[in-house]
């Protein structure tokens, strides 16, 4: 899920196991895209800001996360402690391709991203 060029082990795997954390936000996202994928909510309730969590996630087993486009980003250096990320993410729900648009919000805690909350469009 990580991409074509990247295999899992490589990009996300790692991250999912708690091996390592994401050095950005768009790291972070791109490894919260594949945890959708692969349905780790483990990692997804890990990576998400104590004041937003959720107690759980329900995932829906018709849908199937197929492709991440980051549109943009900005802050999230080793400078920053805030940073955003522009995505679009694609997925199939029993055969019908649909997208999710949305802004989302990263914070530092200590030296881990963790993803704040989103703004849903279109």
């Amino acid at each position: 899920m990580c991409g074509l060029a990247v295999p899992y082990d490589a990009c996300c795997g790692r991250l999912h196991r708690g091996q390592s954390t994401a050095a950005t936000p768009e790291q972070l996202m791109r490894s919260r895209f594949s945890a959708f994928a692969v349905q780790d909510e483990a990692y997804l309730l890990r990576s998400w800001h104590p004041t937003t969590r959720p107690p759980g996630i329900d995932f829906d087993p018709a849908l199937r996360w197929r492709r991440l486009e980051i549109l943009d980003s900005s802050g999230g250096s080793a400078f920053h402690t805030e940073g955003t990320v522009e995505f679009r993410a694609h997925w199939t729900r029993r055969g019908q391709p649909g997208a999710l648009h949305e802004n989302s919000r990263f914070l530092r805690a200590g030296a881990a991203w963790l993803y704040l909350e989103g703004n849903v469009s279109g």
